[in-house]
Protein backbone atom coordinates (compact mmCIF):
# COMPACT_ATOMS: atom_id res chain seq x y z
CA UNK A 1 0.00 0.00 0.00
CA UNK A 2 1.12 3.38 -0.77
CA UNK A 3 1.77 6.20 2.19
CA UNK A 4 0.84 9.08 0.01
CA UNK A 5 -1.64 8.43 -3.05
CA UNK A 6 -3.13 11.83 -4.54
CA UNK A 7 -4.34 12.29 -8.11
CA UNK A 8 -4.77 16.18 -9.34
CA UNK A 9 -4.68 18.10 -6.01
CA UNK A 10 -5.28 21.90 -7.36
CA UNK A 11 -4.94 25.02 -4.98
CA UNK A 12 -6.25 28.39 -5.34
CA UNK A 13 -5.22 31.45 -3.84
CA UNK A 14 -7.70 34.04 -5.51
CA UNK A 15 -7.08 33.98 -9.09
CA UNK A 16 -3.69 32.46 -8.51
CA UNK A 17 -3.23 28.49 -9.22
CA UNK A 18 -0.24 27.46 -6.59
CA UNK A 19 -0.93 23.65 -7.47
CA UNK A 20 -1.70 22.71 -10.60
CA UNK A 21 -3.08 19.00 -11.07
CA UNK A 22 -0.31 17.41 -8.86
CA UNK A 23 -0.66 13.50 -8.83
CA UNK A 24 2.04 11.59 -6.30
CA UNK A 25 2.74 8.49 -4.78
CA UNK A 26 4.91 7.63 -1.83
CA UNK A 27 5.20 3.99 -1.05
CA UNK A 28 5.62 2.74 2.53
CA UNK A 29 9.18 3.27 4.02
CA UNK A 30 10.07 5.52 1.23
CA UNK A 31 12.21 8.23 1.09
CA UNK A 32 11.21 10.88 -1.17
CA UNK A 33 12.46 14.25 -2.18
CA UNK A 34 10.86 17.25 -3.29
CA UNK A 35 12.22 19.63 -5.10
CA UNK A 36 11.65 22.51 -7.16
CA UNK A 37 12.35 26.26 -6.72
CA UNK A 38 11.00 28.95 -4.13
CA UNK A 39 7.30 29.40 -4.99
CA UNK A 40 7.22 26.14 -6.49
CA UNK A 41 4.05 24.89 -4.33
CA UNK A 42 5.85 22.27 -2.24
CA UNK A 43 4.92 23.66 0.81
CA UNK A 44 1.16 24.18 0.21
CA UNK A 45 1.00 20.15 -1.46
CA UNK A 46 2.45 19.05 2.08
CA UNK A 47 0.16 21.36 3.54
CA UNK A 48 -2.62 19.34 1.83
CA UNK A 49 -1.24 16.24 2.45
CA UNK A 50 -0.85 16.41 5.84
CA UNK A 51 -5.09 17.77 6.28
CA UNK A 52 -4.41 21.55 6.94
CA UNK A 53 -5.66 22.90 3.59
CA UNK A 54 -8.02 21.01 1.69
CA UNK A 55 -7.75 20.76 -2.17
CA UNK A 56 -9.72 22.98 -4.45
CA UNK A 57 -9.90 20.00 -6.90
CA UNK A 58 -8.70 16.39 -6.38
CA UNK A 59 -8.44 13.21 -4.83
CA UNK A 60 -6.47 10.68 -2.59
CA UNK A 61 -5.39 8.88 0.50
CA UNK A 62 -2.85 9.31 3.12
CA UNK A 63 -2.03 6.82 5.16
CA UNK A 64 -5.18 5.37 4.38
CA UNK A 65 -7.47 7.89 5.13
CA UNK A 66 -9.25 10.22 2.61
CA UNK A 67 -7.57 14.28 2.32
CA UNK A 68 -11.04 15.68 2.29
CA UNK A 69 -12.99 13.69 4.88
CA UNK A 70 -10.79 12.48 7.21
CA UNK A 71 -8.17 15.41 8.22
CA UNK A 72 -8.22 15.16 11.31
CA UNK A 73 -7.17 11.16 11.44
CA UNK A 74 -4.15 12.02 9.05
CA UNK A 75 -3.17 14.73 11.39
CA UNK A 76 -2.69 12.01 14.28
CA UNK A 77 -0.79 9.59 12.02
CA UNK A 78 1.70 12.80 10.48
CA UNK A 79 4.80 14.25 11.76
CA UNK A 80 5.01 17.37 10.24
CA UNK A 81 8.52 19.91 10.40
CA UNK A 82 7.82 23.32 9.26
CA UNK A 83 10.11 25.53 7.42
CA UNK A 84 10.34 27.95 10.35
CA UNK A 85 11.21 27.06 13.93
CA UNK A 86 7.71 27.15 15.73
CA UNK A 87 8.91 26.14 19.06
CA UNK A 88 8.41 28.09 22.16
CA UNK A 89 11.60 29.24 22.52
CA UNK A 90 11.36 30.70 25.97
CA UNK A 91 10.67 27.15 27.22
CA UNK A 92 13.15 24.44 27.77
CA UNK A 93 13.67 21.25 25.58
CA UNK A 94 11.64 19.13 27.95
CA UNK A 95 9.00 21.61 28.47
CA UNK A 96 8.61 21.89 24.55
CA UNK A 97 8.42 18.40 24.51
CA UNK A 98 6.02 17.95 27.28
CA UNK A 99 4.29 20.47 25.72
CA UNK A 100 3.65 18.29 22.76
CA UNK A 101 2.70 15.03 24.38
CA UNK A 102 0.15 16.62 26.20
CA UNK A 103 -1.39 17.93 22.41
CA UNK A 104 -1.05 14.31 21.68
CA UNK A 105 -2.40 13.00 24.58
CA UNK A 106 0.08 11.23 25.28
CA UNK A 107 0.24 8.75 28.95
CA UNK A 108 2.41 8.80 30.60
CA UNK A 109 4.02 12.26 29.59
CA UNK A 110 7.24 11.32 31.33
CA UNK A 111 7.96 8.28 29.64
CA UNK A 112 7.68 9.90 25.92
CA UNK A 113 9.55 12.91 26.92
CA UNK A 114 12.58 10.88 28.12
CA UNK A 115 12.15 8.01 25.46
CA UNK A 116 12.45 10.62 22.80
CA UNK A 117 15.17 12.57 24.38
CA UNK A 118 17.62 9.66 24.32
CA UNK A 119 16.47 8.37 21.07
CA UNK A 120 17.48 11.81 19.12
CA UNK A 121 20.41 12.97 21.87
CA UNK A 122 18.85 15.67 23.61
CA UNK A 123 19.00 13.90 27.07
CA UNK A 124 21.89 16.38 28.44
CA UNK A 125 20.10 19.61 26.65
CA UNK A 126 16.76 18.79 28.06
CA UNK A 127 17.06 22.07 30.47
CA UNK A 128 18.12 23.97 28.10
CA UNK A 129 15.93 26.99 26.93
CA UNK A 130 15.13 26.58 23.00
CA UNK A 131 15.94 29.86 21.85
CA UNK A 132 19.47 29.53 23.26
CA UNK A 133 19.94 26.27 20.82
CA UNK A 134 22.14 26.55 17.54
CA UNK A 135 20.67 25.87 14.22
CA UNK A 136 21.50 22.04 14.37
CA UNK A 137 20.26 21.67 17.48
CA UNK A 138 16.73 23.62 17.02
CA UNK A 139 16.29 21.01 13.78
CA UNK A 140 16.80 17.92 16.30
CA UNK A 141 14.70 19.16 18.99
CA UNK A 142 11.95 19.80 16.19
CA UNK A 143 12.49 16.44 14.52
CA UNK A 144 11.52 14.92 18.07
CA UNK A 145 8.76 17.15 18.33
CA UNK A 146 7.64 15.39 15.54
CA UNK A 147 8.10 11.67 15.88
CA UNK A 148 7.21 11.33 19.59
CA UNK A 149 3.58 10.31 18.58
CA UNK A 150 5.13 7.28 16.88
CA UNK A 151 4.11 8.63 13.28
CA UNK A 152 3.64 6.59 10.39
CA UNK A 153 4.31 9.09 7.96
CA UNK A 154 6.87 12.13 7.97
CA UNK A 155 6.57 15.23 5.87
CA UNK A 156 9.99 17.84 6.37
CA UNK A 157 9.79 21.37 4.70
CA UNK A 158 12.73 22.04 3.87
CA UNK A 159 14.00 20.96 7.26
CA UNK A 160 18.06 21.45 7.17
CA UNK A 161 17.81 24.90 5.52
CA UNK A 162 20.82 27.14 7.57
CA UNK A 163 22.37 24.10 9.20
CA UNK A 164 25.74 23.65 8.87
CA UNK A 165 27.23 20.05 6.94
CA UNK A 166 27.72 17.90 9.57
CA UNK A 167 24.45 18.38 11.40
CA UNK A 168 22.79 17.93 7.74
CA UNK A 169 24.83 14.86 7.27
CA UNK A 170 23.52 13.54 11.11
CA UNK A 171 20.19 14.62 10.67
CA UNK A 172 20.26 12.51 7.17
CA UNK A 173 21.69 9.28 9.32
CA UNK A 174 18.45 9.32 11.66
CA UNK A 175 16.03 9.85 8.81
CA UNK A 176 17.04 6.84 6.96
CA UNK A 177 17.60 5.11 10.66
CA UNK A 178 13.61 6.11 11.11
CA UNK A 179 12.70 4.95 7.49
CA UNK A 180 14.57 1.51 8.23
CA UNK A 181 12.48 1.05 10.82
CA UNK A 182 8.96 1.51 8.53
CA UNK A 183 8.38 5.16 8.57
CA UNK A 184 7.91 6.96 5.31
CA UNK A 185 9.31 10.16 4.29
CA UNK A 186 8.88 13.10 1.81
CA UNK A 187 11.41 15.44 2.08
CA UNK A 188 11.20 19.29 0.08
CA UNK A 189 15.10 20.63 0.47
CA UNK A 190 16.99 22.30 -2.68
CA UNK A 191 20.45 20.55 -1.81
CA UNK A 192 20.93 18.58 -4.65
CA UNK A 193 23.25 16.17 -2.15
CA UNK A 194 20.43 15.48 -0.15
CA UNK A 195 17.90 14.72 -2.97
CA UNK A 196 20.55 12.05 -3.51
CA UNK A 197 20.03 10.52 -0.28
CA UNK A 198 16.26 10.03 -1.56
CA UNK A 199 15.19 6.63 -2.70
CA UNK A 200 13.48 8.39 -5.22
CA UNK A 201 12.78 12.38 -6.42
CA UNK A 202 9.42 14.25 -7.71
CA UNK A 203 10.29 17.95 -9.37
CA UNK A 204 7.84 20.59 -9.10
CA UNK A 205 7.83 23.87 -10.80
CA UNK A 206 5.29 26.18 -10.41
CA UNK A 207 2.82 23.99 -9.22
CA UNK A 208 3.33 21.14 -12.24
CA UNK A 209 4.93 17.75 -11.34
CA UNK A 210 7.21 17.88 -14.14
CA UNK A 211 9.47 14.81 -13.37
CA UNK A 212 9.24 11.80 -11.32
CA UNK A 213 11.37 9.05 -10.40
CA UNK A 214 14.91 8.12 -9.01
CA UNK A 215 17.66 10.28 -9.35
CA UNK A 216 19.48 8.57 -12.34
CA UNK A 217 15.92 8.29 -14.22
CA UNK A 218 15.45 11.81 -13.55
CA UNK A 219 18.78 12.77 -14.84
CA UNK A 220 18.77 10.42 -18.06
CA UNK A 221 14.82 11.18 -19.00
CA UNK A 222 15.64 15.03 -19.03
CA UNK A 223 17.66 14.57 -22.27
CA UNK A 224 20.58 16.69 -21.41
CA UNK A 225 24.19 16.29 -22.64
CA UNK A 226 27.01 17.62 -20.86
CA UNK A 227 30.77 18.88 -21.99
CA UNK A 228 33.56 19.66 -19.38
CA UNK A 229 35.81 22.41 -20.90
CA UNK A 230 39.16 22.75 -19.18
CA UNK A 231 42.12 25.34 -19.82
CA UNK A 232 42.99 29.18 -19.72
CA UNK A 233 40.83 32.18 -19.76
CA UNK A 234 37.58 30.44 -19.44
CA UNK A 235 35.58 33.19 -18.35
CA UNK A 236 36.22 34.58 -22.22
CA UNK A 237 35.24 31.51 -23.04
CA UNK A 238 32.37 31.41 -21.52
CA UNK A 239 31.14 34.97 -22.41
CA UNK A 240 31.85 33.56 -26.32
CA UNK A 241 29.29 30.65 -25.70
CA UNK A 242 26.83 32.29 -24.17
CA UNK A 243 23.71 32.53 -26.67
CA UNK A 244 25.05 30.10 -29.09
CA UNK A 245 22.57 27.41 -30.37
CA UNK A 246 21.90 24.64 -28.63
CA UNK A 247 23.87 26.24 -25.78
CA UNK A 248 21.61 25.98 -22.50
CA UNK A 249 23.81 26.67 -19.67
CA UNK A 250 27.14 27.94 -18.92
CA UNK A 251 28.71 27.51 -15.59
CA UNK A 252 31.99 27.44 -13.52
CA UNK A 253 33.04 24.72 -12.07
CA UNK A 254 36.11 25.11 -9.80
CA UNK A 255 38.62 25.47 -12.37
CA UNK A 256 36.51 24.09 -15.26
CA UNK A 257 33.54 25.35 -17.46
CA UNK A 258 30.29 23.23 -17.57
CA UNK A 259 28.22 23.46 -20.96
CA UNK A 260 24.95 21.81 -21.29
CA UNK A 261 22.24 21.39 -23.52
CA UNK A 262 19.43 19.60 -24.47
CA UNK A 263 20.31 19.63 -28.21
CA UNK A 264 23.37 17.46 -28.57
CA UNK A 265 24.07 17.91 -32.30
CA UNK A 266 23.29 21.87 -31.73
CA UNK A 267 25.80 21.68 -28.77
CA UNK A 268 28.20 20.23 -30.51
CA UNK A 269 28.08 22.21 -33.65
CA UNK A 270 28.75 25.00 -30.87
CA UNK A 271 31.47 24.02 -29.12
CA UNK A 272 33.07 22.81 -32.98
CA UNK A 273 35.67 25.21 -32.50
CA UNK A 274 35.99 26.22 -29.43
CA UNK A 275 39.79 24.23 -29.13
CA UNK A 276 41.00 25.78 -32.36
CA UNK A 277 39.51 29.51 -31.32
CA UNK A 278 40.78 29.35 -27.39
CA UNK A 279 44.30 28.48 -27.12
CA UNK A 280 45.05 25.58 -24.76
CA UNK A 281 41.00 24.75 -23.86
CA UNK A 282 40.49 21.31 -24.14
CA UNK A 283 36.78 20.02 -24.55
CA UNK A 284 35.34 16.48 -23.08
CA UNK A 285 32.21 14.91 -22.07
CA UNK A 286 31.17 15.03 -18.82
CA UNK A 287 28.32 13.86 -16.39
CA UNK A 288 25.02 15.62 -16.48
CA UNK A 289 24.32 16.14 -12.87
CA UNK A 290 21.02 16.57 -10.99
CA UNK A 291 22.05 20.66 -10.63
CA UNK A 292 22.21 21.07 -14.23
CA UNK A 293 18.33 19.01 -14.57
CA UNK A 294 17.30 21.57 -12.06
CA UNK A 295 18.26 24.29 -13.55
CA UNK A 296 17.08 23.43 -16.60
CA UNK A 297 13.71 22.66 -15.33
CA UNK A 298 13.62 26.20 -14.07
CA UNK A 299 14.66 27.88 -16.59
CA UNK A 300 12.05 26.38 -19.24
CA UNK A 301 8.77 27.24 -16.50
CA UNK A 302 6.71 30.27 -16.02
CA UNK A 303 5.93 31.40 -12.47
CA UNK A 304 2.63 30.95 -11.65
CA UNK A 305 2.56 34.07 -9.04
CA UNK A 306 3.68 36.52 -11.89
Amino acid sequence: MNAIDVHGLVKRFGDKTVVDHVTMSVAEGEIVGFLGPNGSGKTTTIRIMCGLLTPDEGEGTVLGFNIRTDSLRIKREVGYMTQKFSFYEDLTIGENLEFVARLYRLRPVEDYVSRTLEELGLTTRRNQLAGTLSGGWKQRLALAACIMHKPKLLLLDEPTAGVDPKARREFWDEIHRLASGGLTVLVSTHYMDEAERCHRISYISYGKMLATGTVAEVVKNAGLTTFVLQGPKLDEVAQALQGRPGVDQVAPFGATLHVVGSDREKLEAALADVEREHNGVTVTPGETSLEDVFIQFMSGSKDNMA
